[in-house]
């Protein structure tokens, strides 16, 4: 008898919503304060910071955990190397195609907006592996980590990194973790590797060894079940001080910068509980979004930024209000990145194993 998996919906749902989630923040980029590739000819420090902020704060952590959750499942059903291979398959080509094909628009896009060339793609292509992609604004072009594609290439090191770990097997889960995690995440921020996404490498390092070894458990469930109530309660006071504090005077070198990080770390651990506790209580069931959702969720997270830096370039300098702008944007983004999604991609092959689809016949299956 063959044996049966239960599918974690919350799971589906999270990665679904987060996926949305991290569409509007890029839009959201397009008119805050922050540096991003295209902005607009007018930013703004209100309402729109207060979002980019808070969604800033949980969206990337929560992707890197839910991926550590999945793992566990993964690992039930794979052996070695087809745990490898399917890395591989899923992340590894999916990176490949956006650094060479989907990346080098973005980056001459941004050169244009900054004044950095003044030619056609044609002529700017070859100029994309003339040094290494730093930063914004910077002098190099070859972005091997696919700009927002990054999360790709982070995600198949850590899955390849931590294998031997996962073989050691999973301990007994106790709610001592509930105030364990935030502290390494705290001690995280003494060790500086990376920043990307606004975290550096090791606090995500730490959030997907967490998925796999205690988030995944059931025991972890129970114990926020009991303990929700501290945690929305953290989570709306942190979020309110990180917050307030960033857009009133944010410390960069001091002994405050440390209590900032201490806050801020603080406002993501409890916010992730949060998004846990309500998609097990409230998103435990599939429908036919979530079927398509669960499938459109990497191709559209994989195409949406090209989409939004190409309509933001052109739009950028209109005498628009920014809420005009940004509803645009919105709107137009999505629906160009859906079009795209389900006429093309899905239909063709070829795309469906460029965007890390599974191949038709196999779609219907979990």
């Amino acid at each position: 008898m063959q044996k049966t998996f239960h599918r974690q919906y919350d799971l589906d749902w999270i990665r679904v919503i987060a996926t949305i989630g991290v569409f509007l923040y890029h839009c959201s980029m397009f008119v805050n304060p922050f540096p991003w590739h295209v902005k607009n000819n007018v930013t703004e420090a209100g309402a729109v910071l207060v979002f980019s902020l808070f969604v800033g704060a949980w969206i990337m952590p929560v992707f890197f955990a839910v991926s550590g959750i999945n793992i566990t499942y993964t690992l039930k059903k794979r052996t070695f190397t087809q745990y490898v291979k399917e890395r591989l398959k899923r992340l590894g080509i999916p990176l490949l195609f956006g650094v060479f094909i989907l990346t080098p628009p973005q980056i001459y896009l941004e050169r244009l907006a900054n004044n950095q060339f003044h030619d056609s793609y044609f002529s700017f292509y070859p100029h994309f592996f003339e040094g290494v992609y730093l930063d914004f604004g910077g002098t190099g072009n070859f972005a091997f980590f696919g700009l927002h594609l990054w999360y790709l290439l982070v995600l198949l090191i850590f899955s390849l990194l931590a294998f031997p770990l996962f073989k050691i097997g999973k301990r007994n889960v106790q709610r001592i973790h509930f105030v364990l995690l935030p502290l390494i995440l705290f001690a995280t921020g003494f060790i500086h590797t990376q920043q990307l996404g606004g975290w550096d490498l090791i606090f995500y390092f730490v959030l997907f060894l967490y998925g796999y070894f205690f988030l995944s458990n059931s025991a972890f469930k129970q114990g926020l079940q009991a303990t929700i109530k501290l945690h929305i309660g953290i989570a709306l006071i942190t979020s309110i001080v990180y917050i307030t504090w960033f857009m009133i005077d944010y410390p960069h070198h001091s002994a405050l910068a440390i209590l900032f990080f201490a806050v801020k770390t603080l406002n993501c651990w409890s916010l992730l509980l949060c998004i846990f506790y309500l998609a097990d209580k409230y998103l435990t069931d599939s429908n036919r979004f979530l079927t398509y959702g669960r499938e459109a969720s990497l191709p559209f997270y994989i195409l949406h930024q090209p989409i939004i830096l190409t309509i933001g370039y052109f739009i950028r300098n209109f005498e628009w209000g920014i809420p005009t702008k940004l509803i645009f944007l919105i709107t137009v983004s999505f629906v160009v990145i859906m079009l795209c999604y389900h006429f093309v991609i899905r239909q063709v092959p070829a795309l469906r194993f460029l965007f890390g689809m599974k191949r038709i016949h196999l779609r219907s299956g979990d």
